[in-house]
């Protein structure tokens, strides 16, 4: 029987602990290594081969997305299982548009996060049921989709920092666009999201807990 090695990705110690001692009741999973930063997780992957990593949706030093992201494209073998308190539709979207290979919540039962390593380990996908049930009525938009799930990649990392409170001038300069340019995607984004106006830009982003 072949040994899921884990690294656990969480900025608790306590939380890290507790998944600890759950784990410890499967013989197959082994906690090969923690993190308690984006910065660290990063680390730990570049110095062994895990098969899932189990990571909280918060993680201080980096954005969820980009570190998921990254990870993805720098280790595609891994899957990364997001762990996270929120059980919207649309935090779990974004994770999985990322390339995350499944989600589910930290009240789910013990049994319940088991099933979800293994299925992500053998390559398989798991979304929580209560996420899954939210993302299906979830009727923001046509089909069924919030609105934000209809923006393009750049136009999802601009409101992001749009939504953290980042002006202009820094989101330009944070993802080396011209002024203009980062202007022009902020229009973009007021357009798809149907918004006049900063306020009601992020009204909409803690509404759909984008907003930090």
């Amino acid at each position: 029987m072949k040994t899921i090695r884990l690294l656990v990705a969480d900025d608790h110690a306590v939380v890290r602990r507790g998944l600890r001692h759950i784990l410890a009741t499967a013989p197959d999973i082994a906690v090969a290594a923690e993190a308690g930063t984006g910065g660290e997780v990063l680390e730990r992957l570049a110095d062994g081969q895990f098969d899932v990593i189990l990571m909280d949706v918060s993680m201080p030093g980096t954005n969820a997305v980009d570190l998921i992201e990254r990870i993805k494209a720098e280790h595609p073998k891994a899957a990364v299982l997001v762990h996270s308190m929120h059980a919207e539709a649309p935090v779990a979207s974004r994770m999985l548009k990322a390339g995350a290979a499944g989600y589910i919540t930290k009240d789910s039962e013990p049994e319940q996060l088991l099933a979800a390593l293994r299925k992500v380990a053998a390559g398989g996908r798991y979304i929580a049921a209560e996420v899954a049930e939210r993302m299906v009525f979830s009727d923001d938009a046509p089909g069924g989709k919030p609105l934000h799930e209809l923006l393009s990649a750049r136009e999802s990392q601009v409101f992001g920092l749009l939504a953290a409170g980042k002006g202009i001038k820094e989101i330009a300069r944070e993802l080396r666009l011209s002024p203009k340019t980062a202007s022009t995607y902020k229009t973009q984004v007021m357009e798809k999201l149907k918004v006049e106006s900063d306020a009601e830009l992020f009204r909409y982003a803690i509404t759909h807990q984008i907003a930090r």
